[in-house]
C-alpha cells in the first residue's frame, strides 16, 4: 500500500485549470465514494480551494487509474493535467501534507486558513467512510506538526496581505474590537477581505459604503452589517471607530471638513482610518487632526515587506520541524514492517503457554504436587521459548554470522554481565 498526495496548486496551475479542476462542497462526499470505487483507491480524502486541489490517497492501484477518474470527474483536459500535476509517495507525501497544513506552500507564506480547509477535508471524508487507519494516523501526524509550526515559530504571526495588514493595524488603536464599528467604503475584492478578517476578529459592527446600493447590500449581507451610498457617509461617519477605504475614485471622498465634523460628534474619541486606494480616498489633511490615525497603502507595504523577511526565516525553522516530523513518520512505517512477525511469534507463544498450562492442570487434577507441578510449568515453558532462538544463534555462531549475535544482544536487551559463562553447561540444557 502507498500513500500518494496528488494534485495541482497556484505554483503548477493557472486559476483556468484550477476552476475545472476544482470540487464543489457539496460533490466531494459522492466523489470520495466514487474515487474508492472506480479508481481503485483504498483511502482517499479530497482539499479543493482557490489556490490548489489535491487527492491524498492510499493506494496499491497504477497511478493511471486515479488520473482517469480525475479527468472523467473534472473539466480539465489530459494535456492540461499532463503539464501541472505532481505526485509524491510515501515520506515525500507526508512532507509534502506537512508543508501546506503548515502554510510552507501557499501562495501567501504561512497562511492559516489552510489548516482549517485540511481539517475540513478530513473530517468530510471520515463522514463519507473514505478514512481508514493508514490515513488516519498520517492526518494526525500532519495536525501534529502544523500545531507545531505555529507554536513554535513566527510564520503565522505578522500580516502578509494588505487585508490582513490593515485589521491587524487597526488592532494597534483598539485591542478589543467586540466593541467597536467598522466602516468600509468599497464594495470590491479587498474591501471584502477586510471585512471577513474584521468579522473573524469579532468587530462589533460593519457598515459597508458604495456608489451602488445593491453591491453594498451584497456584501454587508453577509456580514449582517449595514449598507449605504457613499453620499450618505457624512451622516454615519461619526458612528466609525474603524474606516477603511478601497474605491477606483479619482478623486478624494473623504475631505478634513467632514473628519472635523465626525470627531466634534464622536467628542474628540479615537478614529483609525486606512486608505488602502491609489488615488487616496482620504485627503491628505485629514492626517493633521489630533484624533485621527490615517495610514495609507505605503504604510502597509512596509509593513508587509518586512513580516514577509521575518516568514521567511520562520520558514527555515518550520523546515525543520517538518523534517523531524517526516523522520517520525518513517520511524512507524518501519515499524509496521515488524507488526506480522511480532503478532506471529506472540500467537506461537501463547500456544506453548497453553499446551504447558494444560499438562499442570492435568498434573494437578492427578494429585501431583502443586509445587513440583509449577516448577516443571515455568522450566518447560522456558526451555520451549528459548529453544528455536538458542538453534539459531547457535548455528549463526558457527557459521560467521557474527551481526546475527550482535543484534540478539540488542533483541533480548542483554548487558555485558549477562553474557559472562557462569555456568558453560547451561546451553547443553537447550
Amino acid at each position: 500500500m502507498t500513500l500518494l498526495a496528488f494534485g495541482i496548486n497556484h505554483t503548477t496551475a493557472s486559476l483556468s485549470v484550477r476552476e475545472r479542476m476544482a470540487f464543489a462542497p457539496e460533490a466531494v462526499e459522492s466523489s470520495l465514494k466514487s474515487a474508492i470505487e472506480q479508481a481503485g483507491l483504498a483511502e482517499v480524502a479530497i482539499l479543493s480551494t482557490c489556490n490548489r486541489t489535491e487527492i491524498y490517497a492510499n493506494s496499491e492501484s497504477e497511478l493511471d487509474k486515479l488520473t482517469e477518474w480525475l479527468l472523467a470527474h473534472t473539466n480539465i483536459k489530459p494535456d492540461e493535467l499532463a503539464h501541472c500535476y505532481y505526485c509524491y509517495q510515501g515520506d515525500e507525501a507526508v512532507r509534502h501534507m506537512m508543508k501546506v497544513a503548515g502554510g510552507l506552500d501557499s501562495l501567501v507564506l504561512g497562511e492559516p486558513q489552510i489548516l482549517g480547509q485540511m481539517k475540513s477535508a478530513y473530517a468530510v471524508a471520515c463522514d463519507a467512510g473514505t478514512i481508514g487507519g493508514e490515513l488516519h494516523t498520517t492526518f494526525q501526524q500532519v495536525f501534529s506538526i502544523a500545531k507545531r509550526v505555529r507554536t513554535e515559530t513566527a510564520i503565522g504571526e505578522n500580516p502578509v496581505s494588505v487585508a490582513y495588514a490593515a485589521v491587524s493595524l487597526a488592532q494597534q488603536i483598539f485591542s478589543d474590537l467586540k466593541q467597536d464599528t467598522a466602516l468600509l467604503i468599497g464594495a470590491g475584492e479587498t474591501i471584502e477581505l477586510v471585512a471577513r478578517h474584521l468579522a473573524q476578529h469579532g468587530i462589533h459592527r460593519i457598515i459597508v459604503a458604495n456608489r451602488t446600493l445593491d453591491r453594498a447590500q451584497r456584501l454587508a449581507r453577509e456580514f449582517n452589517g449595514e449598507a449605504i451610498l457613499l453620499a450618505d457617509i457624512p451622516e454615519h461617519l461619526h458612528r466609525a471607530d474603524i474606516v477603511i477605504s478601497s474605491t477606483a475614485s479619482q478623486l478624494p471622498l473623504l475631505g478634513k471638513g467632514a473628519v472635523e465634523s465626525a470627531l466634534k460628534k464622536r467628542k474628540h474619541k479615537p478614529m483609525f482610518m486606512l486608505d488602502i486606494a491609489v488615488p487616496r480616498d482620504i485627503e491628505e489633511q485629514v492626517g493633521e487632526l489630533d484624533d485621527v490615525y490615517l495610514y495609507t497603502v505605503d504604510d502597509l507595504h512596509a509593513v508587509i515587506d518586512e513580516n514577509k523577511k521575518s516568514r521567511v526565516a520562520a520558514a527555515d525553522k518550520a523546515e525543520e520541524i517538518i523534517a523531524e516530523g517526516v523522520e517520525l513518520y518513517r520511524r512507524q512505517q518501519r515499524s509496521l514492517n515488524a507488526l506480522t512477525t511480532i503478532k506471529a511469534y506472540r500467537k506461537k507463544a501463547e500456544t506453548m503457554r497453553d499446551l504447558e498450562l494444560q499438562k499442570a492442570l492435568s498434573a494437578l487434577e492427578s494429585g501431583g504436587n502443586p509445587e513440583q507441578v509449577l516448577q516443571q510449568l515455568a522450566r518447560n515453558l522456558t526451555n520451549k521459548l528459548i529453544h528455536s532462538p538458542t538453534t539459531h544463534l547457535k548455528e549463526a555462531s558457527a557459521s560467521g554470522q557474527t551481526q546475527v549475535v550482535q543484534l540478539a544482544h540488542a533483541l533480548f536487551d542483554l548487558n555485558p554481565n549477562d553474557l559472562e559463562d557462569t555456568d558453560s553447561g547451561t546451553e547443553n540444557n537447550f
